[in-house]
């Protein structure tokens, strides 16, 4: 998501942060901005846009001195504006922020009554002017970055300058921040790739550190103002591996983004000892009057929706139906003000669903959107938006942004179940929890990436897939269907498990290799009869379940076991084999991957 650098040591400051924004330029943002402290001076620039927009206005100034700050601001509160980029400034303290502070609301509203104004929209406000608060009270600049840093509820990475210190200072929860080591200097960043031109030398940076850097050198605290100590690190990486974190390609990078994505999606939003589901002041219509409930996507957020069928139908007991985008208003849908209207698209901007949105609108339906991107057109215009927190994907094949997608459709799920009054608080506890869990799930997948490696190895050379499954597992492989075609340009085709036999039988036989996803769930024994037609006729099956104990494991070619959860959240743990089996075919392959021929990232034509 956003970028962070800082500098302290003897050069200008002002080309050493330019230069490292540019080399986090690959994680995406919306508007950028610089702080430069210059003999107990902090001059601010911020710009809507793009880095070297930022470089141009700066130099336009003659900004110079030897120590500051620097950010690229991927929206999550606020629209994309020069007011709400960062840095953000209280008095003479200055900061940049990445992460979402959960309690700012609540900070905002106490520093107001204590006579502190707020110019921005953004969360990130907050901190800068409750650590000028606390160095009103009489705090040092350490210990009131320190207090403050104690207040704040979330994630963050930090980085803090101030006027009358040639000081700088770093924080750290739940986002990464590191440091580069410099005999007289010191670089803060968010990533590698910003640092990695200056040194090799790397702190990894551990929650509730507070890293101070001045003259002299630095030193790490903890929360408590304990001084602790941290390896440095010899980073060997290239600068293009560096922006990929040491990835091969992006699309590898943001499958194992995916515990973070999800994380941060959750944050602020899951109470789980309440059990309360809290959806960024979402207003929505009475429930009650609600008779039918339309998902409407293209692609990956389609899959996403054909899952969130399975979700709301089995538990809010409303009829659900799922449209393609590019063919929902061509039919001329019987559409009215008691139907709910939920488009899903990771850009916002996609054209189809754009078109949807206007369809629904037009005939008096409440239009809710699931996004990826503040200040999109589908964030704009619907009535209701829930983002998820992806942050940005480069890679063209959507891996995160599906498995944030099925997480808030199951949190809306949650969130529209309670005001039906279908779950109780003990309910939407177990529910919760699970939810929880997932990131942890997910992990425990990625750490065993390199037995699915081994399966791709195994299949590289068959140019034709099956992929089978039933109930809410029968749109996971579409899903894992489509990623492999995507990036691999193997033909690759999904069925629902019990309609093999109606046609796609005739193709099996030993160069015709099945993907089943047969966890253990109500469907599981039928399944296991589809695996037996398969065998019959002499097919490889690749078996993805949740058990050892599968009665088909030992008799097929390969199996894979994936944790156990819920029965509506499987889908996010399925997604994450499926999504590296195809990944690591196409590599073996040497397909480009990360830019797969004749596809774009967000699909901006009808």
């Amino acid at each position: 998501m956003c970028g962070i650098v800082g500098y302290i040591g003897k050069k200008e400051a002002f080309n050493i942060l330019i230069d490292a924004l540019k080399k986090l330029e690959y994680r995406g943002y919306d508007s950028a901005g610089i702080a430069v402290w210059n003999k107990g001076k902090i001059e601010v620039i911020r710009q809507k846009g793009k880095v070297d927009e930022l470089k141009e206005l700066a130099l336009s100034k003659g900004i110079k001195g030897t120590m500051g700050i620097a950010h690229t601001r991927w929206a999550t509160h606020g629209i994309p504006s020069e007011r709400n980029a960062h840095p953000h400034r209280a008095k003479d303290i200055v900061v940049v922020h990445n992460g979402i502070i959960e309690n700012y609301m609540e900070l905002k509203q106490r520093l107001k009554k204590e006579g502190h104004k707020f110019t921005s929209d953004t969360d990130t406000e907050v901190i800068p002017h409750l650590i000028s608060n606390y160095l009103e009270k009489g705090h040092d600049f350490i210990d009131a970055v320190r207090l403050a840093a104690c207040e704040l509820k979330g994630s963050y990475a930090i980085g803090v300058i101030r006027e009358k210190d040639r000081t700088m200072i770093a924080a750290k929860k739940e986002s990464p921040l590191i440091v580069g080591v410099i005999d007289g200097e010191s670089i803060i960043a968010s990533d590698i790739p910003a640092v990695l031109d200056m040194t090799n030398k790397i702190i990894f940076l551990e929650d509730n550190d507070i890293a101070i850097f001045n003259e002299t050198g630095f030193k790490i605290l903890d929360i408590e103002g304990n001084t602790v100590e941290r390896t440095i690190h010899t980073i060997k990486w290239t600068g293009a591996m560096a922006q990929k974190g040491g990835y091969k390609h992006f699309m590898l990078k943001e499958i194992f983004e995916q515990p973070i994505a999800i994380t941060d999606t959750l944050i602020g939003r899951v109470k789980e000892d309440k059990g309360e589901i809290e959806l960024d002041d979402l207003k929505l219509p009475d429930l009650r009057k609600i008779k039918k409930i339309w998902m409407v996507a293209c692609g990956t957020s389609y899959h996403a929706c054909l899952i969130g069928k399975y979700m709301f139908e089995s538990n809010l007991k409303i009829p659900v139906e799922v449209d393609i985008a590019s063919e929902f208003r061509y039919r001329d849908p019987i559409i009215n003000k008691e139907h709910m209207l939920i488009l899903v698209s990771q850009s916002g901007e996609t054209a189809d669903t754009i078109a949807a949105m206007k369809e629904g609108k037009n005939k008096n339906a409440y239009v809710l959107s699931i996004c990826n991107v503040l200040g999109s057109t589908l964030a704009r215009d619907a009535h209701g938006v829930i983002f998820t927190h992806a942050g940005p994907e480069i890679g063209v094949a959507s891996t995160k942004a599906f498995t944030t997608q099925i997480t808030v459709l199951f949190m809306l799920m949650l969130f529209a179940g309670k005001r039906l009054g279908l779950f109780n608080t003990r309910q939407l506890q177990e529910k919760i929890g699970e939810l929880r869990k997932i990131p942890h799930k997910i992990q425990e997948v990625l750490n065993n990436a390199e037995n699915i490696e081994e399966m791709a190895r195994k299949y590289m050379t068959y140019k034709d897939f099956l992929y089978i499954g039933r109930g809410i597992n029968y749109p996971s492989v579409m899903e894992g269907a489509l990623k492999l075609k995507e990036i691999s340009y193997i033909h690759a085709e999904a069925y629902a498990a019990g309609e093999m036999k109606h046609g796609p039988i005739a193709l099996i036989d030993e160069n015709f290799p099945v993907v089943v996803l047969s966890p253990i769930d109500t469907t599981y024994q039928k399944t296991c009869s589809n695996i037996e037609e398969v065998l019959a006729r002499r097919g490889k099956v690749l078996l993805f379940t949740d058990t050892t104990e599968h009665e088909m494991a030992q008799r097929v070619e390969s199996t894979f076991v994936m944790p156990k959860t819920i029965y509506e959240l499987q889908p996010i743990i399925s997604a994450i084999p499926l999504q590296l089996l195809a990944y690591y075919i196409a590599n073996l392959l040497g397909t480009d991957v990360d830019q797969p021929r004749n596809l774009a990232k967000s699909v901006t034509v009808e």
